[in-house]
């Protein structure tokens, strides 16, 4: 079981170590300025705000989730494949839209089948999780070789050739059922915990003050004299980063520190991380400025994982799944990142401070949410 997750997880986070680091360039090959590029990839985030609520609950009611996850991977499979005949702003809007609306929606299915199976039969979440992660490092540093030697467009065909083997991948997940659940049930029983409530937006503000690194560090880079390859080792330094965590995290962190305080560790992760970028682009500050991914989105999105273990039943764990990433990864990153485009579009790289005081923010509801609850704290 736990091979069959980890290799849907190497397949999807092909993907997103493609698309992460090298959308944008792709985009700006397509013509697109800053403030473009921010819009289109806020839209591509806020279609998590419709279709996640919808499809999860879905799935909850049904207490499946594999046929559901393979039919997301064949559509995004097929959206994404109109990028190749796509061009204009207006007409790459309308594409990213449909894209997303497929894949934006996989990650947190098949996070929630993870859960499951770390609940039910005894699955390491974390050492299953960090296969994607090795991924990721894989795709940002190769991806960044290709690049600097062939051409912005081979982006797209390699997005393609992942999202064709995490279409495979999902053929073999397992299929770990729950018990159905009443329509809209799950959805209030959630947004009735005050803590629950305040624990999303506190993860919500963490994810999303990457909003400006994920948009445009690699952009930004570029301008400054790195190379391509210089830039894929940078991503992926922080995502080998928090593959340790993520290695560590099934016996260490869980048993020794509880959600909210690892959320508040992210947080202060992210103040000097976004701080350091807003300040410099010296490749040694660089390096130590990547080694707090393990912090910013490994701890923080670890912390998400952990309170949804511990506090919501297994039969509403895939709309809490998509709660999570609809408003952390929906409706909130979105809202940062087109504040991102025209932030940095107007001061550059200082558009950082702004996401450093998110993170600060994240931390402080966190606190919020931890005096509501004890147990979580």
């Amino acid at each position: 079981m736990s091979l069959r997750l980890a290799l849907f997880y190497v397949a999807i986070f092909l993907v997103i170590g493609i698309q992460l680091p090298f959308w944008p360039v792709w985009l700006a090959s397509r013509g697109m300025g800053p403030g473009e590029i921010g819009v289109l990839l806020a839209a591509a985030g806020a279609t998590r705000i419709v279709v996640a609520p919808a499809i999860a609950p879905l799935a909850d009611r049904l207490g499946r989730r594999r046929p559901i996850v393979i039919a997301l991977a064949a559509g995004a499979l097929i959206a994404t494949a109109i990028f190749a005949v796509t061009y204009g702003f207006w007409a790459l809007l309308a594409v990213s839209v449909l894209a997303a609306a497929f894949f934006t929606v996989l990650l947190p299915m098949v996070e929630s089948l993870t859960v499951i199976a770390a609940r039910d039969h005894g699955v390491d979440y974390g050492r299953v999780r960090l296969w994607g992660s090795l991924a990721f490092i894989l795709a940002a540093t190769g991806g960044g070789q290709m690049l600097s030697r062939l051409d912005a467009a081979l982006v797209l065909w390699l997005v393609l050739g992942a999202l064709a083997l995490t279409f495979a991948a999902s053929l073999a997940l397992p299929d770990l059922r729950t018990p159905r659940t009443a329509r809209g049930a799950g959805r209030m029983r959630l947004f009735l915990r005050r803590e629950f409530v305040l624990f999303i937006l506190a993860t919500s503000l963490m994810q999303a003050s990457h909003a400006v690194y994920y948009g445009f560090a690699t952009l930004h880079w570029r301008a400054a004299g790195h190379s391509e390859t210089l830039i894929g080792a940078l991503w992926a330094e922080g995502v080998i980063a928090e593959v340790a965590l993520f290695a560590v995290s099934g016996a260490a962190i869980a048993a020794r520190i509880a959600p909210v305080p690892l959320l508040v560790i992210a947080a202060a992760g992210g103040a000097a991380r976004w701080s350091v970028l807003g300040l410099t682009d010296a490749v040694w500050a660089l390096a130590c400025a990547q080694a707090l991914h393990a912090l910013t989105f490994g701890a923080s999105h670890l912390a998400a994982i952990r309170f949804i273990l511990r506090e919501v039943p297994a039969e509403m764990t895939s709309t809490a799944q998509s709660l999570y990433y609809s408003v952390a990864g929906g409706i909130v990153s979105a809202l940062f990142m087109l504040g991102a485009g025209w932030l940095y579009a107007g001061f550059g790289a200082h558009a950082y401070f702004a996401m450093a005081a998110a993170s600060i923010a994240g931390g402080a509801v966190a606190l919020a949410a931890g005096r509501l609850k004890p147990a979580t704290a």
